[in-house]
């Protein structure tokens, strides 16, 4: 029998991992989703420990499968962590996530530190050292933070708090304070990119 239903999950159904089975699995997924070698790694394991319990199946030969799986996509150009890296970075960066973020989340993705060194080299307004000020900009934007808000006629009092949680928003995202201030501050958030 290849597949069982366990009880901790009555409606999923545990296959028998097979090298066929796991280049189906890891294919699929590719198809669906960007992905880094580790990641890819992380996901295919879980199925193998899966089978293992279930199938009382040998895990260590479902690891060998994973790696010469990952091994044979990454000869093949079917991964690429550098241009995973560089893709997730970018898009991260327009949805406005700070560098920091951006840093913590390709390394939660199981990506190595120069591929990570890279990605951030390539981010807009890296070389002039504005990729901070563009992410927060995009982020505020999104948030409709600061200059953004449509409500802006509030007395002083209300103005202050309004805009000591805008700060307080960029900063939970990451950004550091002076551009936290730089972009709530501005009555034109978006002008500051085009200053010389």
């Amino acid at each position: 029998m290849d597949e069982i239903r366990t009880p901790a999950s009555p409606g999923r159904k545990i296959r028998r991992v097979t090298p066929e089975y796991l280049d189906r699995a890891a294919l699929h997924y590719l198809e669906r989703f960007a992905s880094s070698s580790a990641n890819l790694r992380r996901l295919l394991l879980r199925r193998v420990m899966a089978s293992a319990q279930a199938h009382d199946t040998d895990p260590a030969q479902g690891a060998e499968w994973v790696e010469a799986l990952i091994a044979r996509y990454l000869r093949s150009g079917l991964l690429n962590d550098g241009l995973y890296a560089e893709m997730k970075a970018r898009g991260l960066q327009r949805r406005g996530g700070s560098t920091r973020a951006i840093r913590q989340k390709l390394r939660a993705k199981g990506l190595e530190d120069a591929e990570v060194d890279a990605a951030m080299g390539e981010l807009e307004g890296a070389e002039t050292g504005e990729a901070d000020l563009a992410a927060a900009i995009a982020y505020a934007r999104r948030r409709r933070l600061g200059g953004f808000r449509p409500d802006r006629g509030l007395d002083a009092d209300a103005a202050r708090a309004r805009r000591d949680k805008d700060i307080a928003a960029l900063a939970r995202a990451g950004f550091d304070l002076e551009t936290a201030r730089l972009v709530i501050n501005a009555d034109d958030p978006e002008g500051l990119l085009d200053k010389d």
